[in-house]
This record gives C-alpha cells, structure tokens and sequence, in this order.
C-alpha cells in the first residue's frame, strides 16, 4: 500500500522540496502522512509520530520535523507526553533559535523530568549558564526530582560560572540522592572543580569512583594539566593505560597529554604517545595533530612540528596557532610573520598576538602597526591577549605614548593589561610612571602576580627609587604571599647596587636562597667597579670564581675594580689567572636594520659595523 501511495504523491513531494537529503523509510513515511488514506483512517498513535520525529532529528532534517509539528498540532497530540518530549528534543538540537525551543517548551500542557533537563541543559549549551540555574530552580518548584542529566547539566552550569560554591551544593544533592556512582555527574564534578583549581576535592571524587571509564580518567587527566601538575596528569595517564585492560584514550585524552607532555618538554615520551596515536588510528584527527604541532613547538623540535603540520589534511585555526606559537618561542620571528601570510583565513585573536610578539622580537614597527590596522579593520576588539601584546610592542618598540593610548582604550582591563603597561614604562626609563601604574591596578582591586613585581622593582631599580623598591620587596611576601623568585632577587641587588648600598646588597644575596646563583654575585660585581669597592668585589669575585672557574666575566669585572682603586698589579695577576683558566670573553653582536632586513654584526669587525652605520644613516 505504502508503495503505491508512494508512485502517485512522488511528483507532489518533490515540487514541495520533501525528498531532498530525506532517507528513503522516512520519505515513505511523509507519503502516508500525506496521503487520503491515512487521514481517512484517522490513525493517530503518539508512538508513530514520536518515531517520526526521533528519525528527523538522527537525520537533521528540521524542515521536516517543522511539518510534523504540524500534524502533531491538528492531530491533537501535542498533548502527549512522549511526543511533546520528542518535539522538544527536536527544537533542541536542531533549532538555531533557543527562544523557539524555549516557547515551545512553555506551551508543552506535560512537562516531566525530561522536559526540564532539555531546557535546562539547552541554556547551558548556548552559553547562559544563570538562566540554566534559574530553570532548575524553577523544576525544583514544580515538584519535578532531577535525574542524573539534570544534575551534571547544572554543574557543568555552575563550571562556566565559576562559581564553585553552589557547584558544592549540587555536589552534596547528587549524594543525597544517590547519584554518587554516576559516571556522567562524576565527570562533571571533577572538570568543575578543576576549572576552578580546587584540585583536592577533584581527585577526591575520582578516587572515590570504583570503575572509572575513559571519560573520567580524561577529565582528571585534564583537571592536572589544567592547575599546571604535568607530572601528576602524566603518571594519571600511565595508571590509566597500566591499571585498565580494555580502556582506550581517545582524541580529547591524547590532546590532553600531548599538552602536559609539552609544557614539561619531554620530547622522548611526547614522540612515543605520537606513535601510540597512530597505531590507534587517530592520526587524522585535527585535534590530535593540533596537539601533536604544539607538543613538538613547545620541545623546541621546531622541524618536527612543521612535518606534523604540513601532512594534516584538515587545518583549523588551534593548528596554525600552535606552529606559529612555535616559531614565535624558538625566536624565529621571521617565519612567524611568513606563516601568518600564508594562512587563508583572517586569523583570529590568538594569531594576531603571536604575530604581534613577533614583532615586537624584531622591532618592526611598520610590520606592528600593520597588524593593528588589520585587527581594527576586521572590527575585533576587547580582546585581552591582543591588546596586551599591543601595549607590549609598542612599549619594546620604545613608543610609550602609543603603549600608554592603547592601555586607556582598553575597557576591561586583566591583570595581563596593567602588567603590559607597568612593564612598558619599566623599560622605557618612566620608573616613576611604572610605580604610579603598580599602585593604581592595587587600588582597582586587581591583586598583582609574579611578573607585576618583578616589573616595578625592575623600574624602582632603574629610577634609583630605594625606599619604593624596600617595601615592594616586602610586600611581595608578607602581603600577597608570592615565594621570591630570581628575578626578584636580582632587581633589589641591581637596586641597592646603583646607589652603593653594596653592603646590604651582598647580605641580601647571602640571606636568600639563590645565594649560589652567579648571576647576582655578577651585578653587585659589576657595582663594586662602578663604586671602586674592593673589599665587596673581591668577596663577590671569590665567590663567583668558585661557581663558575670558566666564566670569563668574574675575572673581567675583578680586574676592572682593581684598575678602579689602582691595584694594577692585581689587576694583571687576575688577567694572567683569566689565561690560565682558559676563560674567554665571547664577542658581542649588534642588530643593525638595512632596507627592511636584520643583520647581526659581531664587535670583532668595527671596520665592517662602522660601514654598515654608514649605510644605514
């Protein structure tokens, strides 16, 4: 019967556009929907048009699915509760307008658990969370008892908001009712209080599961990377593979370990996980290989990485990013830029950074601001990586005022703005302005990092602001509880250094614990020259000596502090030493810019470094 209803209405459905990309049992099926028979007969079983609209939405085939809602109207079962919950599920995951979806769900008479959590769920997929927690809120009014979606569907919610208080809340429902071996919520629990670097309480969760699958054991992996413990997401992903017969990592679980194995630059093991993702067929995954890109970059296996880029079949803007990242890290700011030239699509904020790093390395002003128009004239703006890297390379670019407009213009400003800026004027000489800068972000409520202090103390040095440079220092630990770092350590000594305060200095140096690092005994050596203090250069020297024999600058900088204070034979004992120890003092290089091109000239040629001045003049 179906066939030959078929022969007689095929010409009709065709004119109205209903066999295209329709499968075949469907097409049939529309026919007898349409035909006089079956409206003759009246057959209106919920069931039939239930597995109509399953069928339309596998086939993503909404025009169709509008149709029945149609019939599903004039028939009189919209009603019914199966059928309003696979119209719903329809409208979710085929409309492109979730106001639609939510009005059709509004006029749903039924609305049970499954209903909710496809409202509730909905919101969370396009990106609005708060109304995601005010629909399951809502339910819980109806009297309606979530199910295992609706709660990791709220928790994913909580997730994007970042709010992982009420996440705890969810978390004790989930156990109240029951739900505690669930997979799916486990999961959820532990990516939510990974993005929200409570770290303790997501293991907690997944130690607390008996059989994890493939799903859990990839959140956690992912929940380390995240928080930066790559070697805890490592020795998770070894457990995984050792402990679970039958367990097998897929796209995100190889992504993800590629990641860890990256940034802790373990080029050996990140080759053996490539040869374990080919052997398990997922070579042409772009996520993968886009992974694969980053891991090799970031190893500093540069040519590596651009084989793995250049045998993709499929590019997306995370693969061109990551070898441009590469190329930006190994220091060749050159490819940086003719890869970006070559990339057939605009770009997006990411690029435009890396790009602008770039040269920002080479200090191609032209090239810089081209960038800028280009990221103005495709109407992109708030980004913060993006004007970050502007105020970063109009500051190394020693174009301040331009640094300083791009800051004012910036309307949200991030922890990575203000560090820009007070960086910015840092190395341009404006020491006052950085401290000024360091000051106001406190006041806004932005609470400063490792690289904030490391960026005033470098301008309190330069701008011989002791007493500034003193409380920074100490407020650093005492305040904000950041450990003292190296770089820290060398600004005060620089500091104290440049106002002959070298006594201090020297105790400075040995109460840390970077006592041993030559680089400190290095600056205030270079200080005792300037003050023509022996006393404090031969103690630093000695000790330098005594890190480094070979390092040719410990006998430089000594010799020089006994040619200050007119120790001249000392001064040619410590040269004669310099020989002895086979020390040499390597040349030093010039960047010089010749009709847009670099060149790298060494300081054993002054013949050839004063005609290249000639030319550039």
């Amino acid at each position: 019967m179906i066939r030959d209803i078929w022969s007689t209405s095929k010409v009709c459905l065709d004119s109205l556009g209903c066999k295209k990309n329709l499968p075949f049992s469907l097409f049939e099926a529309f026919v007898l929907l349409n035909s006089t028979e079956f409206r003759h007969q009246g057959l209106k079983k919920p069931a039939f048009y239930a597995s109509l609209l399953q069928i339309c939405t596998k086939s993503f085939s909404f025009f169709h699915g509008l149709q029945l809602h149609s019939h599903i109207i004039k028939s009189g079962l919209d009603t019914n509760r199966f059928v309003g919950n696979s119209l719903l599920a329809l409208y979710f995951k085929l409309c492109p307008d979730f106001s639609t979806t939510r009005l059709v769900f509004d006029t749903l008479p039924v609305r049970d658990v499954i209903s909710w959590t496809s409202v509730v769920s909905g919101y969370v997929r396009v990106g609005e969370p708060a109304k995601s927690l005010q629909m399951f809120t809502e339910m819980v009014d109806f009297g309606v008892e979530p199910n295992g979606f609706t709660l990791s569907a709220v928790i994913k919610a909580c997730s994007d908001l970042g709010d992982v208080r009420t996440g705890r809340c969810f978390h004790g429902m989930v156990l109240v009712h029951g739900f505690g071996s669930n997979h799916v919520i486990s999961s959820a629990l532990v990516d939510m209080y990974g993005r929200q670097f409570a770290l303790k309480d997501a293991h907690h969760v997944f130690s607390e599961m008996l059989a994890p699958d493939a799903i859990c054991w990839t959140s956690m992996i992912s929940t380390f990377t995240r928080n930066d413990r790559f070697e805890e997401a490592l020795g998770c992903f070894y457990s995984m593979m050792r402990k679970n017969v039958g367990l097998f990592p897929d796209e995100f679980t190889f992504g993800t370990i590629l990641a860890a194995l990256g940034n802790l630059g373990r080029a050996r093991q990140g080759k053996q996980v490539h040869a374990k993702v080919i052997t398990s067929g997922l070579q042409g995954n772009v996520v993968v290989e886009s992974s694969t890109v980053d891991m090799y970059a970031k190893c500093g296996l540069i040519c590596d990485s651009r084989g793995v880029f250049d045998r993709m079949t499929t590019k997306n803007a995370v693969s061109w990013c990551a070898l441009l990242g590469g190329y930006c890290q190994s220091g060749n700011f050159n490819a940086v830029i003719s890869l970006f030239r070559e990339m057939n699509w605009e770009g997006d904020c990411y690029s435009f950074g890396t790009l602008l790093r770039a040269c920002a390395g080479l200090a191609a002003v032209r090239k810089g601001k081209e960038v800028h128009c280009q990221y103005l004239r495709l109407g992109r703006h708030g980004d913060v990586v993006v004007e970050s890297a502007l105020v970063d390379f109009y500051a190394k670019c020693g174009l301040i005022d331009c640094a300083r407009r791009v800051f004012i213009k910036i309307s949200a400003r991030s922890l990575i703005s203000w560090n820009a800026m007070i960086c910015g004027f840092a190395q341009n000489g404006h020491g006052v302005e950085a401290a000024k800068m360091f000051d106001e972000m406190v006041q806004e409520g932005i609470t400063p990092d490792y690289i904030s202090f490391v960026a005033v103390l470098f301008a309190c040095s330069h701008a011989g602001l002791v007493d500034e440079g003193r409380k920074y220092f100490r407020s650093m630990t005492e305040d904000y509880s950041i450990r003292t770092g190296i770089e820290h350590c060398n600004c005060m000594v620089d500091l104290l250094s440049r106002v002959g305060l070298l006594e201090e200095a020297e105790d400075l140096i040995n109460n840390s614990e970077y006592s041993n690092d030559p680089s400190l005994w290095a600056a205030l050596l270079g200080a005792c020259a300037t003050h023509s203090d022996s006393m404090v250069g031969e103690r630093a020297a000695k000790k330098m000596i005594e890190l480094e024999p070979s390092y040719h600058l410990s006998y430089v900088l000594l010799a020089n502090v006994y040619k200050k204070v007119g120790r001249w034979d000392e001064a040619l004992e410590i040269r004669k030493l310099m020989k002895r120890m086979r020390a040499k003092k390597g040349p030093g290089k010039s960047w010089i810019e010749i009709k847009s091109s670099l060149n790298d000239k060494s300081s054993n040629s002054l013949q050839e470094f004063d005609d290249l001045s000639l030319i550039s003049l």
